[in-house]
């Protein structure tokens, strides 16, 4: 199984402190030696930091360890292959426009029964469930709500009633 780091603040934070011990996890203390990634929100925008290396020898890994962005919200995670080769297309987070604002996605586990799932206008790059049931989630969201909306909590209601059907 995957590793994941997640971080949501009312106040721009650094998360160097907890990416230290999480990167050593990438292969060092951990398994999860095929790749890492990280998404740091920062306004309207993101930063994503991606390598197929093991986190604990990774010199962009050791760059963002040292680098204090700050940032309201940030998903990380680290890899332990089951899907899709080591490569760069299959390391998480994935991001995706939507309602013009961007959606990161990172998961942790195996899914089965997916390779039929439909994703509309949001292709997969890689070849994991992730990235594929990412895309099909938000090809269901923009089915329900063509536009955004007003009420979030509709909006993860519905995300959840989908992803637990």
């Amino acid at each position: 199984m995957c590793e994941l780091l997640g971080m949501s603040a009312n106040v721009p934070t650094d998360i160097c402190f907890s990416f230290t011990g999480l990167i050593q996890r990438g292969g060092n203390t951990g398994p999860h030696k095929d790749g890492w990634g990280i998404t740091f929100y920062e306004g309207k925008g993101f930063r994503t930091f991606k390598d197929p290396q093991p986190s604990c020898d990774s010199k962009i890994a050791e760059l963002v360890q040292n680098y204090p962005i700050k940032s309201k919200a940030v998903v990380s995670h680290i890899r332990q292959a089951n899907r899709g080769k080591v490569n760069l297309e299959n390391t998480h987070p994935f991001t995706r426009e939507l309602w013009g604002r961007y959606w990161t996605f990172a998961h942790n586990g195996q899914l089965s029964d997916y390779q039929h799932l439909e994703t509309g206008h949001f292709r997969p790059v890689g070849e994991t469930d992730s990235e594929l049931s990412f895309c099909w989630l938000l090809k269901k969201l923009e089915q329900r709500f063509p536009e955004p909306p007003q009420d979030l909590m509709a909006m993860f209601a519905m995300w959840q009633s989908v992803v637990t059907s």
